[in-house]
């Protein structure tokens, strides 16, 4: 129960949580087993037999927090009891320690992290070195004050709002800084400080997760999952238009533009990709192992999402094709490597976050009038949620047709993807 908990806990996806009990039960001889995951809790229900009632555990998931070295330690663990037979008492032992221990790094290196990834975005969107600097600095405010609001109790909507507002804010300041003729920012994006930090929020969100679920048939956690997102990115909406509409009461110049273009150094675009990656890896609080491997993920995605786009493959489209390469690739070698596929899967789509388009329908949306602005920006955030369903379709087409060649699943991972299965009525 503990160890289905702290996987679900770290982002797992249902199928991965029921094989991953069903294996440890195997492990110790305990047949009719049946799991059960939605949300916020997990159940496992044991038949003992004609003569006996069924024994049923339930567990609620108290903390949501993302570990991906834990995440890796405790796969070994579970691999460890399924192939040598640990003791139960040394099995505890073994998990207990692991969940003890502290992170693998200090937190400031995770706002370090979020930093760079920020400042990597706005290096592979053509900002200038200034605009790095903003990001990055901007970024990390951002994440010390959500992590103040988170504990002092304030909500998962609220503390997204904050984070929504601060970028905001910054890129409302240096408008005044440019109206006001100050020299060396004439010919900056403002926009890009914004569309960093939106990329920063959204990499944090379980869209992959609630995807994985949808397809491998745990629809209840899935559609959790995905209501979480939608509400976190609400949030993100509602600070940054709350920003932009009180700037614009307030008489500041609104004259420039949320349109921005990538870098037009292909190198650039690529380097900044595997940055984002990596670096979000490493936020993360993924191993050295690890990181490396996504940032080489998220180098490979950003070339195939390159490639769709060379053959005219719209923004969408070239996403979900970015995501499939992440997703099977992924796949294919997390277990040979003995790294979470989740890891590689989560940080290769990074770079293809649709941050600066959410951003560019809520300008448009204040900016323009009501009724033009309205229709247009509304019409700018359905782009950004179809790059999206693409991006978390892609990766569960690639996570599915990466399985045939994987190592051959074992009874739990055959049981745990058995409703997933289409109508097999002839």
């Amino acid at each position: 129960m503990r160890v289905g908990e702290t996987l679900l806990s770290t982002g797992a996806s249902a199928s991965d949580v029921v094989a991953t009990v069903l294996r440890l039960t195997d492990a110790y001889n305990l047949r009719s087993v049946h799991v059960d995951v939605n949300f916020t809790s997990i159940s496992v229900s044991y038949h003992r037999g004609p003569d006996a009632d069924p024994m049923t555990v339930m567990r609620g998931i108290k903390v949501r927090s993302t570990d991906l070295t834990r995440l890796e330690r405790l796969q070994t663990l579970v691999r460890d009891i399924a192939d040598e037979r640990v003791d139960v008492d040394e099995a505890r032992v073994r998990f207990d320690a692991l969940i003890s221990a502290p992170h693998p790094y200090r937190r400031w290196v995770v706002t370090a992290a979020l930093g760079t990834v920020a400042a990597a975005v706005a290096a592979l969107l053509g900002g200038t070195w200034l605009i790095m600097v903003l990001s990055f600095v901007t970024t990390g405010v951002v994440d010390r004050a959500q992590r103040w609001l988170a504990r002092r109790g304030v909500a998962a909507f609220f503390t997204q709002a904050a984070g929504g507002a601060i970028p905001t804010i910054v890129a409302v300041a240096l408008l005044v800084a440019i109206s006001a003729g100050v020299p060396g920012l004439q010919r900056i994006s403002t926009s890009l400080v914004v569309a960093s930090g939106v990329v920063v929020m959204l990499a944090g969100l379980s869209v992959v997760g609630a995807a994985q679920d949808a397809i491998d048939g745990y629809y209840v956690t899935a559609g959790a999952r995905g209501f979480e997102v939608l509400v976190l990115t609400l949030g993100i909406v509602v600070g940054i238009g709350g920003v932009l509409a009180m700037a614009q009461r307030s008489g500041v110049s609104m004259q420039f533009t949320a349109h921005a273009q990538l870098s037009t150094n292909y190198v650039v675009q690529v380097l900044a990709a595997m940055v984002v990656s990596g670096a979000f890896a490493v936020s993360a609080y993924a191993g050295v192992r690890a990181a490396f491997y996504s940032t080489l993920t998220g180098g490979l995605a950003w070339l195939a999402y390159l490639a769709a786009s060379y053959v005219e493959m719209g923004p969408a489209v070239a996403s979900a094709f970015a995501a499939l390469v992440a997703g099977f690739l992924s796949q294919l070698v997390a277990s040979r490597l003995q790294v979470p596929a989740l890891a590689l899967i989560t940080a290769g789509i990074v770079p293809l976050l649709p941050g600066l388009v959410v951003y560019q329908g809520l300008f448009e949306i204040v900016r323009s009038s009501p009724g033009a602005g309205l229709s247009t920006g509304l019409t700018t955030l359905l782009g950004a949620a179809g790059i999206g369903m693409g991006l978390a379709a892609g990766v569960s087409m690639g996570t599915f047709l990466a399985r045939p060649l994987r190592v051959g699943p074992d009874r739990g991972q055959r049981r745990a993807l058995r409703r997933s299965a289409g109508d097999a009525r002839e």
